[in-house]
């Protein structure tokens, strides 16, 4: 017995050590990859220049950092390189968050079509200027309350007993086709600014990073957060059944519209200024899962650095294949993302999640 659970100490131990190295080496990843992708841009600055540069503006007065070096890194670079990380973070942990409680390794905000529905809600203010709110809070409450529009009929197709996990994908498939015919006849009446408008949503990309965006974003990405940690262990219970879970005392559906609508209002608000960015939601949980395991309590901190890495190498990526023009990085996130969707579909959806 003594021998038995030593190993069974040892064995946890081992898991812990892989679950907390992992996570220190994607926060180191992402941070290389933030100074990285600072250097990538028509003036040329080294990667020791852009860390003093940041160094500088924490810590003013330290360091010999010239005014040119330091506008270009903070006021032209460093905005679309937060949002990035920011975005990416963000929607790596809603990802997480709703392929848990939909116990379903397809289900992700983009998959499930609440993008689709939030970028047509955003593209409704465009083109009317119709909204509950004024300015950039219109254009966040109109992609949030079109994104409940799904994630309901999800949640209620959920409900159906025998109710396949292809079969609430495909419902999310049809969701996003839905959409984006109606955003096609919104551009069809569009004014040229806003079809533009329009048509950023259903690309995604960073140009029109700013600044003030940085707060709207963290705070979304904090919420998103903060829940999924609080609630990370009713939702391992949920995860080994509903039936499992309410007679252990969690409230099964309460966990679940906590989760399903806070990752709605934060892909809501990636959304209304990124643009429908895919993929990201549903690659960074599967990479983390791979290799630290289920547990909701590091695999949601593992999938926000995640998907701040493959954010940003997207962005890197976007920012210098053909360097000066800058390609879509939601095209990029595409690019990787489908044939992982391709290999899912075909070979891992008959598993159990």
């Amino acid at each position: 017995m003594n021998s038995a659970a030593a190993v069974e100490r040892k064995k946890l131990r081992s898991l812990m050590i892989r679950r907390v190295s992992f996570i220190a080496i994607s926060a180191l990843i992402m941070i290389l990859l933030l100074g990285y992708s600072l250097t990538i841009g028509s003036a040329n600055i080294s990667i020791g220049e852009v860390y003093m540069a940041v160094i500088d503006r924490l810590f003013p007065g330290r360091l010999n950092v010239s005014n040119s070096i330091r506008t270009i890194v903070w006021t032209l670079r460093m905005p679309r390189v937060l949002i990035a990380a920011i975005a990416g973070a963000t929607l790596g942990i809603a990802g997480c968050s709703t392929q848990a409680i939909m116990k379903n390794p397809l289900a992700t905000p983009y998959t499930l079509g609440v993008s689709a529905a939030a970028g047509f809600g955003a593209s409704i203010w465009f083109v009317f200027g119709l909204t509950v709110l004024s300015g950039t809070a219109g254009v966040i409450a109109n992609a949030f309350l079109f994104s409940l529009i799904p994630a309901l009929i999800i949640l209620c197709a959920s409900k159906r007993i025998g109710a396949a996990p292809e079969t609430m994908i495909l419902t999310g498939v049809a969701i996003s086709y839905i959409f984006s015919a109606a955003n096609t006849l919104l551009q069809f009446f569009a004014e040229d600014d806003a079809l533009r408008s329009s048509v950023f949503w259903l690309v995604g990309d960073l140009t029109r990073a700013a600044i003030w965006q940085v707060p709207y974003m963290l705070g979304a990405m904090l919420v998103v957060l903060v829940v999924g940690m609080f609630l990370s262990r009713d939702v391992n219970i949920i995860k080994t059944g509903d039936v499992e879970a309410l007679g252990m005392g969690v409230s099964v559906e309460r966990v679940k519209i906590m989760s399903l609508v806070t990752a709605c209002f934060a892909t809501a608000t990636v959304i209304s200024f990124t643009g429908a960015i895919g993929f990201v939601g549903l690659l960074a949980p599967h990479i983390s899962r791979l290799f630290i395991g289920g547990d909701e309590r590091y695999l949601i901190i593992a999938s926000g650095l995640i998907g701040s890495c493959l954010m940003l190498g997207a962005d890197i990526v976007a920012k210098s294949f053909i360097a000066p023009v800058l390609l879509p990085v939601g095209a990029i996130t595409a690019l990787i993302g489908g044939p992982m969707l391709l290999y899912l579909l075909l070979f891992r959806t008959r598993r159990r999640y």
